[in-house]
């Protein structure tokens, strides 16, 4: 009987445990699942990291990362952005402006009633707080600026494209704007036109800002650290690098380009020989779309020119050095010297890759191998070697060799590893900040730019007398003309060589803070000999490499080239090109002009019919 009463309770126990455990296992999965939930909102929702392995930092990256940056002081990192989370960063952009439009609005209800508001300026060095004056009668809020004068973007320069039918199409029709009508193929009845790396940082930032490069200006770098100015707070101490990805994400897309090496190379190019990124830069290996790569070539007695070239591009430069023969040493040692021993040495080290080349027949009596060449160090008491040398004492000139300036051109540009270029002689000194701008308004990606035609950039270019300071912005540069002391470059020499389309209202059009398209050219009717110099690609056509410096025309067949591609010359508005300061003129040169007469002949009995066979023809380009 004792028996039968304890099986009842022996099944009441059992039933209790039972629901015990399950109770348990019950809380245990809920707290797991808030747990999975709080992990995932920390972690997604933080934009900093994620989930998968598309997204996790490798230790191959990180060493990578590392020793790019050894001694830099602090690691910089590369952010790849995968679309989707792209796209999640736009959402959150977008409702970012349209809650900035809501401030700009109450904004302009409390200036209607006469009292101004206080502003949150974003600028490319910080962030400052700003009171904006009253808004007058006709004026619009997003017209308001500093001191509250009414510029809107684009304003002042008379030229602006029309963005009210802003799709991707790539219709030619999205402009309506006569500065970007076609030129037809008839002449023009115009006639011509009247060791310290600091800089590092300033590569592969990524750092809570847009701006890629310092514009080489006086002001203080956005990752500079500290206070920008009275009021004026650093944007990564404030925003994430939201702005800074989708900058970043939107070149990326709309460049499509190709990432390319840096490793040293030795290799033959016709009857040279070339030493490709024999001295390399600091920067490393760079991403295609983040900047824009100066080339251009030179012998080292024209090495005078790279520190004030430097110190107004601030990005990187890719230099193809002639050095047959005995001019080799000297030019290693030039390297030295600019890379050791003068005050913006840390430029030159940051920023340009060298590159030497010369003819398989003057081959040097000894070229160090790439890692050995900088040893042992110039001796910075020494003058520098391209110091009071002139082209009479190379060794070039006592062979009589000709300056084969198409292949140091092609071998500059052949090596740069961003997608654009922009191919020029070293003499040629670009406005600041012309790279960022640039970039901003590849971003920007407006209708102009959604054209079907390939397209190159043109710079104008212009010369000062040698009194006078390089201009460095398009205002400057205007004083400098109404005063005279500044002209249209080759003005004197050959002026329909480097005319530029639309120059006179160039000129007189004003200064805007962004840069724009201001006028789309071709290379026909007045300007049908023009050899532009451009911001362009690694797709545009080479230079042949048959033609001289010193039988002239050497640009002229990749512009016949051009124009029989129907290529559109997008002329820049605010950017430029300045000669090293002395104005050029015409002098008698009968070596030079045989050597021209000759280099005419070869252009018209066989590379002309060449460029007919590999490209075609088309009416109205000639070369």
């Amino acid at each position: 009987m004792k028996q039968l009463v304890d099986i009842p309770k022996l099944k009441l126990a059992t039933r209790m445990l039972t629901r015990r455990n399950w109770l348990l296992r019950c809380s245990i999965l809920i707290n797991v699942a808030v747990l999975l939930y709080l992990c995932s909102h920390l972690l997604i929702g933080g934009g900093n990291f994620a989930l998968g392995p598309a997204y996790i930092i490798s230790e191959e990256g990180m060493m990578k990362a590392d020793a790019r940056t050894a001694g830099q002081g602090q690691l910089q990192y590369r952010t790849h952005i995968p679309a989707h989370l792209a796209q999640q960063l736009r959402q959150q952009e977008q409702e970012q402006q349209e809650q900035e439009q809501m401030m700009l609005q109450q904004q302009a209800q409390s200036q209607q009633q006469g009292h101004g508001s206080l502003v949150l300026k974003i600028q490319e060095n910080g962030i400052s707080v700003q009171e904006v004056a009253p808004q007058q009668p006709g004026q619009s809020p997003d017209q308001l600026t500093e001191g509250g004068a009414g510029v809107g973007e684009g304003a002042g320069r008379g030229h602006d494209v029309d963005n009210t039918n802003n799709n991707n199409n790539n219709n030619n029709n999205n402009v309506d704007d006569s500065r970007f009508d076609v030129p037809t193929n008839e002449p023009s009845q115009n006639g011509p036109n009247g060791s310290n790396n600091n800089n590092y940082n300033n590569i592969n930032n990524r750092g809570g800002t847009e701006v890629l490069y310092q514009d080489g200006g006086n002001g203080q770098g956005v990752n500079g650290g500290g206070v920008g100015g009275a009021g004026l707070l650093n944007v990564s101490d404030i925003f994430s690098t939201t702005a800074s990805i989708d900058f970043d994400v939107k070149l990326r897309s709309i460049l499509n380009c190709h990432d390319r090496d840096y490793e040293p190379y030795i290799g033959q190019r016709g009857d040279f020989w070339v030493l490709k990124n024999y001295v390399r830069a600091e920067h490393g290996e760079l991403r295609c779309h983040e900047a824009i790569t100066y080339t251009t070539h030179a012998d080292y007695t024209f090495l005078d020119n790279l520190i004030p070239l430097l110190e107004r591009w601030n990005a990187p430069v890719s230099l193809a050095m002639h050095a047959p023969g005995t001019d080799f040493q000297p030019t290693v040692n030039a390297i030295k010297y600019l890379r050791d021993c003068l005050a913006e040495s840390h430029l030159v080290r940051q920023f340009v890759t060298f590159h030497i080349y010369f003819s398989s027949k003057h081959i040097p009596k000894n070229v160090p191998k790439y890692e050995k060449v900088l040893e042992p160090p110039y001796n910075c008491s020494l003058p520098a070697p391209y110091f009071n040398v002139s082209s009479s004492q190379l060794y070039k000139t006592a062979k009589k060799l000709l300056y084969p300036v198409n292949v140091g051109r092609n071998i500059a540009r052949d090596a740069a590893m961003t997608h654009f270029i922009l191919a020029s002689d070293i003499e040629l000194y670009p406005n600041p900040g012309l790279v960022h701008k640039f970039l901003e308004m590849i971003a920007r990606n407006e209708p102009v730019l959604q054209r079907k035609n390939p397209r190159v950039f043109p710079l104008s270019i212009f010369e000062v007398d040698s009194t006078s300071p390089v201009p460095r912005d398009k205002t400057e540069l205007q004083e400098l003309l109404r005063n005279g002391k500044a002209i249209s470059f080759h003005k004197r020499v050959c002026s329909s060589c480097h005319g530029v389309p639309k120059s006179k209202e160039w000129i007189a059009a004003n200064e805007t803070d962004d840069l724009g398209v201001f006028h789309i050219g071709k290379r026909v009717g007045y300007f049908v000999h023009w050899e532009p110099i451009y911001i362009g690609t690694h797709a545009d056509p080479h230079y042949d490499e048959r033609l001289s410096w010193e039988g002239k025309s050497d640009k002229m067949t990749q512009g016949y080239a051009l124009c029989v591609l129907d290529y559109d010359f997008h002329i820049l508005d605010n950017g430029f090109l300045v000669h090293k300061p002395g104005i050029k003129v015409l002098k008698k040169d009968p070596k030079r002009a045989m050597l021209a007469a000759k280099t005419n002949q070869l252009i018209k009995k066989i590379i002309y019919p060449e460029l007919q066979v590999m490209y075609g023809s088309r009416k109205g380009c000639a070369v």
